[in-house]
């Protein structure tokens, strides 16, 4: 990997936040899949250490927080008695996102059970400053986890979503239709509880990162990958990528950072 020209490795990352496979970049840019995915993580792993250091300090005033799922190595159903199922199967991807700036100051990747929702929303909870307003779906570990991550120092509500009693069919694909929405005041006092800018992230993501395309064979076949390709896209998407609402990127809204981020960077910042 270290005898990739500069433009080499720019071009391999600049291939993969835009959506493209391992196989994809490969035959983009003619560097071996073994050599783009150690060039991969060893960015996706520096963007994850930059993430975590300059995120701090926040005032988010509408965090909406979601998981979307993907798997790694099989689906849950495959699984067989010998495999380890804490690295294989389904894993969620936590996501909290800022709707004004549309910054996503933290995320986690892991099993979709009490002990990660708990880690996410604490980490979440030590990033921000002040009093914010939280919105969060149904699922239950989200209350304790709130009040454990932030006490009593915040508006939190829930979103619950029904759906049309519609048999999913051989061929269909879609989601089935939303009929109806009821929220449930859990604490403080919100004023809009909403998941839907969030829900919107979550498909950016699916679009941006081959790895969570549905029905695909390009998923991650190790739990560090995945790490590191989720990382990886969320520094891009803070600091690098422009919003197109707000004509600059997240965290030069939010005041994190003064100045556009180019993919250069997040490239010489992974060199020894």
């Amino acid at each position: 990997m270290n005898k990739l020209k500069a433009e080499k490795r720019v071009q391999i990352i600049s291939a993969l936040v835009e959506g493209a496979s391992i196989r994809a970049a490969e035959r983009m840019t003619g560097a071996h899949r073994d050599t783009i995915m150690r060039l991969a993580v060893r960015v996706g792993t520096v963007c994850e250490s930059i993430l975590d250091e300059t995120l701090r300090g926040l005032h988010c005033r509408h965090l909406q927080l979601d998981e979307i799922w993907t798997f790694v190595g099989k689906k849950q159903r495959h699984l067989e008695p010998g495999d380890d199922a804490s690295r294989l199967g389904d894993f969620y991807t936590f996501v909290a996102l800022d709707t004004d700036t549309k910054l996503v100051p933290a995320f986690r990747v892991g099993k979709r059970d009490a002990e990660n929702t708990q880690a996410f929303v604490a980490d979440v909870a030590s990033r921000m400053e002040g009093r914010i307003q939280l919105s969060t779906d149904m699922m239950d570990a989200y209350v304790d986890a709130v009040e454990r991550g932030f006490g009593m120092n915040v508006d939190y509500g829930r979103i619950v979503k029904y759906y049309e009693a519609e048999p999913i069919g051989p061929g269909r694909y879609s989601p089935p239709r939303v009929t109806s929405t009821e929220t449930d005041v859990v604490m403080g006092a919100p004023e809009h509880i909403c998941t839907s800018h969030v829900e919107r992230q979550n498909l950016t993501m699916r679009m941006q990162m081959r790895r969570f395309t549905r029905l695909t064979n390009g998923f991650s076949k190790k739990v560090e990958n995945l790490r590191a390709a989720v990382a990886l896209y969320f520094a891009y998407y803070n600091f690098v990528r422009i919003h197109g609402s707000l004509r600059m990127t997240p965290a030069m809204a939010a005041g994190v950072e003064r100045r556009l981020w180019t993919v250069e960077e997040l490239v010489e910042l992974s060199r020894d």
